[in-house]
């Protein structure tokens, strides 16, 4: 139910009077990545600044490439919709310095009234005041409200009872395949879409059929030296078994070892150097998928504009169910406020109704691939008829988001660590010493220091 008033919420700047950190102890931390303010400048803008008069809205986002045009076609559509808002977009490096440039922002209370941010970061910037919570009384004047999003992801952007984030969107780990390869090795129903899998044990003999009738590579999945794609698979498949996995500030770390051996084991089985190659970089999976070498891709929907151009018998679907429930890893490109010292109340009320404005309009931003976290646009006839996005929509409603943690989430280095153990499992030294690699490693990052949780 939309919160009609300011109170349940907070005013912007509400969250001013915790301790902030500073500069000096925010690098000591490595919050926003070591050594990422040398590559954190501006890349140039991007989009129309509305007419004269009116609230100006600084606006950050990291969208490049496809991404980019995508988003220059909302500016451009905000900018006719509401000629009263000054949309000052500026876009930044992707990954560490990104968020570098916006931690270091807030620091300093210069910061611009509205940026993107994953919601996987959320834990690393709310708790430390370098976000200001939304006014969802002021939200819902501009017709956005709880009620337009699924209950889990809502949930995660919220801290503390106030609210830091509303999601653009969904971007969960999905699969490709081709519809002729996957054909003759009999893996399509009747309705000419990729079958469901029984068992782990059912996959693993789908990708040497895939293998025989590729001629090559049975499933890729670019994982060497990736930054996220083993995290991405690792976590889908555990988020499957059921196990749960905790990382609180101070540990002890909390997972299921018997549920991640058994996840590393089907990885090196279906992985195993022969029918499935094992040493795949991202760009070399995409590349043998896209060239008809592989029957199977493991990536994430952001792919769909490059592989429906580059793959004629393209099919998408959501990523398969191994273990005993849905589920795949996900994030969400989310707006935040980054903290302000002094902010301007017309420029934070203009911000509001940006926000509300580009969510209303992500149907534009679904041409990316990106499943629209607004669900009056979901359930939109014109997003149903947007094929063949709609053919994994539904992996949106089993979203794994990975545990909130301050060292978690999209560019970090914990999700490097994390690839690191995959490598252990697929070229290493197998899946036992992977499940002690991963113990050991998740033990490590819960208990370092939360530079958020001292000032200098």
């Amino acid at each position: 139910m939309v919160q009609r008033s300011h109170d349940g919420a907070g005013p912007p700047g509400a969250a001013r009077g915790q301790a902030l950190l500073s500069r000096r102890r925010l690098l000591q931390g490595g919050l926003a990545g070591a050594g990422a303010l040398a590559l954190g400048g501006l890349l140039g803008g991007c989009g129309p600044a509305a007419g004269p008069g009116g609230s100006t809205v600084r606006y950050w986002s990291l969208f490049n490439g496809g991404d980019g045009a995508l988003m220059e076609r909302m500016l451009a559509e905000i900018a006719e919709q509401a000629p009263h808002l000054r949309v000052e977009p500026t876009v930044l490096a992707w990954g560490a310095p990104y968020y570098t440039k916006l931690a270091m922002a807030s620091v300093g209370g210069r910061a611009p009234e509205t940026g993107i941010m994953h919601l996987s970061r959320l834990a690393g910037y709310a708790p430390g005041g370098l976000l200001d919570p939304f006014d969802l009384g002021l939200l819902a004047e501009f017709g956005v409200g709880a009620e337009h999003f699924l209950p889990e992801l809502w949930g995660r952007a919220s801290h503390d009872g106030r609210h830091y984030a509303i999601p653009l969107d969904t971007h969960p780990l999905i699969v490709f395949y081709d519809t002729g390869t996957a054909d003759r090795a009999g893996l399509l129903t009747s309705e000419g879409a990729l079958r469901a899998f029984e068992s782990p044990e059912d996959f693993v003999e789908a990708s040497r059929e895939l293998a025989e009738a590729s001629g090559d590579n049975g499933v890729a999945f670019g994982h060497v030296n990736d930054d996220a794609q083993g995290w991405r698979v690792f976590f889908s498949l555990y988020s499957q078994t059921g196990a749960a996995m905790e990382l609180p500030a101070g540990g002890p770390a909390v997972f299921d070892p018997d549920a991640a051996l058994r996840v590393f084991t089907l990885l090196a089985e279906v992985f195993d150097g022969e029918t499935s190659s094992n040493r795949l970089d991202y760009q070399t999976a995409l590349a043998g998928f896209s060239s008809g070498r592989s029957g199977l891709l493991f990536c994430g929907e952001w792919e769909l504009p490059y592989l429906r151009d580059a793959v004629p018998d393209l099919g998408v679907a959501p990523f398969p169910t191994l273990f005993e429930q849905p589920a795949s890893y996900a994030d969400s490109h989310s707006f935040v406020l980054p903290r302000q010292s002094d902010p301007d109340p017309e420029r934070v009320r203009a911000a509001h109704e940006f926000v509300a404005l580009m969510v209303r309009a992500s149907l534009t931003w679904a041409e990316a691939g990106h499943v629209p976290a607004y669900q009056p646009v979901v359930e939109s006839a014109a997003y149903r008829g947007l094929g063949p996005q709609t053919d994994y929509a539904a992996s949106a409603e089993n979203p794994a988001l990975e545990p909130a943690a301050w060292f978690a989430g999209a560019g970090s280095d914990f999700q490097s660590d994390m690839g690191s153990v995959v490598q252990t499992a697929l070229m290493g030294a197998g899946p036992e010493a992977a499940v002690d690699q991963l113990d050991r490693a998740l033990s490590n990052w819960v208990a370092r220091t939360n530079p958020t949780e001292e000032s200098a």
